[in-house]
């Protein structure tokens, strides 16, 4: 299975860079709102948070829109399917789900422009 991870020995600096690539991949825009990453502070420093591709969302769709590639294992959302209900972004255990009430909700891909531009390179994609 394809995700992305951040690597544990590392510091963010939340620079937010990683949310702005994420915003303007999808939207067009930079919107920390809008990105499929969160920057939250934990302690006295920040931490990503990712799509852990659980599923959850999946199970949640009331529509079937949200379904696993069998090949990269990643969850994807079907744009001419979803509804944009919310019903996925309310079960996600990882707070990374965007709704968007203009078009379909977005979430991670695993498609790794996130940890192409992160300076500190605490994100990456792993094979699990």
């Amino acid at each position: 299975m394809k995700k992305l991870s951040v690597r544990k020995d590392a510091q963010c600096m939340a620079c937010l860079e990683c949310m702005r690539a994420c915003s303007v991949a999808f939207y067009k825009e930079f919107d920390p709102a809008k990105s499929c990453i969160q920057i939250v502070a934990k302690g006295t420093g920040a931490k990503p948070m990712t799509c852990i591709q659980c599923g959850k969302c999946a199970k949640a769709c009331p529509t079937g829109a949200i379904t696993q590639n069998p090949k990269t294992g990643v969850y994807m959302i079907n744009k001419k399917l979803c509804t944009s209900c919310g019903e996925c972004v309310k079960v996600c255990p990882m707070k990374v789900m965007v709704a968007n009430e203009d078009g379909p909700t977005t979430k991670c891909i695993a498609c790794g422009i996130c940890a192409k531009v992160c300076p500190m390179e605490i994100l990456e994609i792993v094979e699990k």
